[in-house]
């Protein structure tokens, strides 16, 4: 997981490269731009730590019941349904 400060930096990195390229043309300040980028960066990565969880969680369980299963492909595997479940890319 990404600090705060990590964040920050990641999405005044990625709006300011916008700018300077002339790729967007703002109609709000940039700290404006900077704090929404921070805001979906955020959410985005609190969704993703939240299916690593379940995911974690889910392959515990079936370790449990088969020793026999390699727990990190199964991970991998329950990880990646989750996320298609919820519609979001990994």
């Amino acid at each position: 997981m990404m600090t705060d400060a990590q964040i920050d930096a990641l999405a005044t990195h990625l709006v300011q490269g916008l700018l300077a390229r002339g790729s967007i043309k703002p109609k709000v300040a940039e700290k404006d731009l900077i704090a929404c980028v921070v805001e979906m960066l955020s959410s985005n990565f609190e969704t993703e730590a939240k299916i690593d969880d379940e995911a974690d969680k889910m392959a515990e369980e079936q370790a449990r019941l088969d020793p026999r299963l390699d727990v990190t492909r199964l991970r991998g595997m329950i990880r990646r349904r989750i996320a298609e479940k919820k519609n979001f890319t990994l």
